[in-house]
């Protein structure tokens, strides 16, 4: 096994800039080359070599329903034979545009792209076309995917790799990026109070699940709308992690709070690239052609991504009153590990919400980016490593989330959380 993860490694990075094509994939923060992937089916994953592990990654989230559920294989397919790319309008994408509506009523009108980033990136120019201003504010530790105006303070690989921000983006226009502490309602009022004229949009991550799992607190993201709202300020809601994972709709639905901008992804795809914006009719029509905001793609609303999406979220239509189980599965899980944890006498603590959950290595607790940091990143590395030779793949950063599917079995849980014991016998 090792020779052939090596060689894989070897031979990608003369061909690949760092041998992969998103950071986090390299295992830098966790040590070793990183596994190959054949195939995946269910909530299992194969690495080259042809060995199992559960997968608690689910590629980063989208695979809620498992790797290569037959209907959804079955919609890529069909669609492929009548054609992979039109670059014109198709009866599904309004198909999937009203499915998505229906179940998050505050995106009145929606925009296909091809990625998050994309979706994240168009909502800051839509906010500042809209309201005339230039300035926003995000949350440290918050990852809106990778334009230039998002990836001050980020969380996910810039905080993995521990890049403070990145190389390339002009000071020009981080400065008009402001980043605030997660959870720090005073310190969104001290910003809106010096420069809320100048503000075009708050965006943040609803639950953050770029910095770990973190929860917002104290009424956060009630107190946020209502600032927004006083100060004409364009509320976006980036649920491209979160959409669709702990309900069928948004986490906005949940908790009964309307941004005025929402950006999708990952599952709404089906496990294929894709991503959506939506908000309110009066901002959305400032969008070309209806406004003269422009955004286009050649890729936006690809039939594939499409029709996987489609068949995904009906999928899920039919799975809403299941939610709870996988919910159940994912507490049972992080209940057992904390225990093995305190056992041992390794300071832990889980974050969970709903199916997503982090596993920090300290005593906590984790409310936000600075607190996440303090987590001891070689221990977990150890322990990922461990857990990998157990059959358990967790995502390779202290700073991400892992997820429960409905594929994920009884079975699943208790071969994990025995794993988890073998694993901490090592530690």
């Amino acid at each position: 096994m090792t020779e052939i993860k090596t060689n894989s490694f070897t031979q990608a990075r003369q061909v690949i800039a760092g041998g992969v094509n998103s950071p986090v994939r390299a295992w830098q923060a966790v040590g070793g080359d990183p596994l190959f992937v054949s195939q995946a089916r269910g909530s299992k994953i194969y690495d080259v070599a042809g060995r199992e592990y559960i997968d608690y990654v689910l590629s980063w989230g989208p695979m809620i329903l498992g790797h290569a559920h037959p209907e959804v294989i079955d919609a890529i397919c069909c669609t492929a034979r009548r054609g992979t790319s039109f670059g014109a309008p198709t009866e599904a994408e309004t198909q999937l545009a009203q499915l998505i509506g229906k179940a998050i009523p505050s995106m009145e009108l929606l925009r296909m792209t091809s990625s998050g980033t994309e979706a994240a990136m168009t909502a800051i120019r839509l906010a500042r076309g809209y309201t005339g201003r230039n300035m926003i504010i995000k949350f440290d530790g918050c990852y809106h995917g990778h334009a230039d105006s998002l990836l001050v303070q980020a969380g996910s690989g810039v905080a993995t790799l521990g890049i403070p921000g990145s190389p390339g983006v002009p000071e020009c226009l981080a400065e008009l990026t402001i980043s605030l502490p997660y959870n720090n309602i005073d310190a969104v009022h001290d910003a809106v109070e010096s420069y809320g004229s100048e503000l075009a949009a708050i965006i943040v991550e609803p639950v953050a699940g770029n910095m770990g799992v973190v929860e917002p607190q104290n009424g956060f993201l009630a107190k946020l709308r209502e600032i927004t709202a006083k100060h004409g300020i364009v509320l976006i809601f980036d649920e491209v992690i979160t959409g669709f994972r702990f309900n069928f709709g948004g986490y906005q639905d949940l908790i009964g709070i309307k941004p005025d901008l929402t950006c999708l992804g990952k599952i709404i795809g089906g496990g294929l690239p894709v991503g959506v914006l939506g908000g309110k009719k009066e901002i959305m029509e400032t969008l070309a052609p209806s406004g003269k905001v422009y955004q286009a793609g050649t890729l936006s609303g690809n039939p594939l991504a499409v029709n996987a999406g489609l068949a995904t979220l009906q999928l899920l239509q039919a799975k809403a009153d299941s939610y709870a189980d996988i919910d159940k599965q994912a507490k049972q899980l992080c209940i057992a590990l904390e225990k093995l944890f305190l056992t041992k006498g390794i300071p832990a603590c889980i974050n969970r919400c709903h199916s997503m959950f982090t596993l920090f290595f300290q005593a906590g607790p984790v409310n936000d980016f600075p607190s996440a940091k303090k987590s001891d990143t070689n221990l977990f590395a150890r322990f990922f490593q461990g857990m990998i030779k157990e059959g358990i793949w967790l995502a390779p950063s202290q700073f991400e989330a892992n997820f429960i599917s409905f594929a994920h079995t009884d079975a699943d849980i208790t071969f994990t959380i025995s794993a988890c014991a073998a694993a901490l016998k090592h530690l």
